[in-house]
């Protein structure tokens, strides 16, 4: 009987709440638990620098679990997660090298849906991060979601079977590059993670800042989510760059006060030439009065 035809399991599974340097929401938690009690893929978007890869790593910390990384490609196909059997290594070896090129087993690479299922099949479970697979072509969600239903394989030049005999937990990234197939959606747990508002940041900056004076962190996440609100800013600063701002100002003794009006190091916090040229026209101490 599997987890999912006896939900009163659910309550023995291990619960996922963040990790010291991973701060989740609520509801984060909330739905990585129950996509590690289902069985099922989660699927995870949310604008850049919001966490979806780390989520990978900090679920992996939080249930003392393995992580394994498969970054997916324009060119990448579900097969190439499952095993390559290098061709070229075996004619090097045939023509120059002295190992029996009987023994294809030898050339025989796994990948990391393939190494997933190699170690659940000696009885170790792991998380498996599929990050970004809105990168491959429109057929490989399909494809992907064909060998994780499968939870086995067969490696065809050797005659070797896999067999997965416990699901790893499957964490999917997506930047929304486009659509996925309604099959594929239908089959995870989904999640957006939304942009953390201004207290959860405030614990996010004192995880990364320990010590940090509380004034200037006030005060730099006021400006923060100022900057953020400017209009047609190519790209918004994320959680990773205020981090780096913070750290900024911290290195150059910036007083709290002067972000009321000033932007110091504003190339930590926009990337794009425009974004700094309209922060730069930008009348940071009248926009100090409206309220964020």
């Amino acid at each position: 009987m599997t987890v999912a035809s006896d939900p009163t399991r659910m309550k023995s599974l291990p619960k996922w709440r963040g990790t010291p340097s991973y701060i989740a929401s609520d509801d984060l938690c909330s739905t990585v638990n129950v996509a590690v009690a289902l069985g099922r893929p989660l699927l995870v978007k949310g604008e850049p620098g919001t966490g979806k890869t780390l989520l990978a790593q900090a679920i992996a910390e939080g249930l003392g679990l393995n992580l394994l990384t498969w970054h997916v490609k324009s060119t990448t196909r579900a097969q190439d997660g499952l095993y390559l059997y290098d061709t070229v290594a075996r004619l090097n070896d045939s023509r120059f090298g002295d190992r029996d090129v009987r023994d294809i087993g030898q050339y025989i690479v796994l990948g990391q849906l393939g190494q997933a299922f190699e170690r659940a099949q000696n009885g170790e479970r792991v998380v498996l991060l599929i990050d970004e697979v809105d990168k491959a072509d429109l057929e490989f969600p399909n494809d992907l979601l064909h060998e994780l239903d499968a939870m086995r394989f067969k490696v065809a030049e050797t005659g070797r079977d896999i067999v997965a005999t416990t699901r790893p937990v499957v964490v999917i990234t997506s930047n929304a590059e486009k659509e996925l197939p309604d099959a594929f959606l239908r089959r995870c747990v989904f999640h957006y993670i939304e942009f953390p508002d201004e207290a959860l940041l405030a614990q996010i900056c004192r995880v990364h800042h320990a010590g940090v004076d509380e004034k200037l962190l006030a005060a730099a996440l006021r400006q923060f989510m100022r900057v953020r609100s400017l209009p047609e800013l190519r790209k918004k600063p994320s959680t990773s760059e205020l981090i780096d701002w913070l750290a900024a100002l911290r290195l150059a003794g910036i007083d709290g006060d002067k972000l009321e009006s000033a932007l110091p190091f504003a190339g930590v916090l926009l990337k794009q030439e425009r974004d700094t040229a309209r922060a730069a026209k930008t009348d940071f101490a009248k926009l100090a009065q409206r309220r964020f």
